[in-house]
């Protein structure tokens, strides 16, 4: 006796294909939405790496700055000159950096494509102008929308805008940045170690 064979018929070979199709679709589907959710996780990250880094490199040396002086043509000028958007100032590096001792840093923005950034440069600080070559600018933030620096006057009891010909450092330093892409990050505010504040009353409440 001859066992009668069946196969499948047009329609359920089409409607198995029909299927394939459908899950074929849902799976590229999931793979391209964990892609996305994977990217954006990233640059979260990314993200918040810069934020602190960013802080623990302004509160190592800002916080650290000197009261120093240097002397430019016969007169003395002070190494902390701080301005709305830029600053510079005279901190130490320890000495298991590629910078040893004495450092002057510039804090500025720097125009790049629609955005700005932060860029920082170091060089080696002496007390007599000379002829020091200049220091490679490196990036500290990228995507910058905007950059405000603040210094708190003890006398004045009120931040200023700028820090100009003082013979004093400010109190306090706080830098506020906004990112293009308008993540949060609240103002940063540094107390500087060696400004010499006498009367704790006079420095503002931080609400921290």
């Amino acid at each position: 006796m001859f066992c009668k064979q069946h196969g499948f018929t047009l329609l359920e070979v089409l409607l198995a294909m029909s299927l394939l199709s459908i899950m074929m679709v849902l799976l590229f589907a999931s793979l391209r939405t964990s892609a996305r959710s994977w990217n954006l996780g990233e640059q979260k990250i990314a993200q918040v790496n810069e934020k602190v880094v960013t802080y623990g490199f302004l509160k190592r040396y800002l916080s650290n700055a000197r009261p120093l002086w240097r002397h430019n043509d016969g007169q003395r000028v002070f190494m902390f000159q701080g301005q709305n958007q830029s600053v510079k100032f005279v901190s130490n590096m320890p000495l298991s950096s590629a910078y040893k001792g004495l450092q002057q840093f510039e804090l500025f923005l720097d125009n790049h494509n629609d955005s700005q950034r932060l860029m920082v440069a170091v060089k080696p600080f002496s007390f007599q102008e000379n002829s020091e070559t200049e220091a490679q600018p490196q990036i500290l933030v990228a995507q910058i929308a905007s950059l405000k620096l603040q210094y708190y006057d003890v006398d004045a009891e009120d931040w200023a805008e700028q820090w100009q010909d003082k013979e004093t450092l400010p109190a306090l330093v706080k830098v506020s940045i906004e990112l293009t892409d308008h993540s949060p990050w609240p103002p940063m505010i540094f107390a500087l170690q060696r400004a010499g504040v006498q009367n704790e009353q006079k420095m503002p409440k931080l609400g921290l």
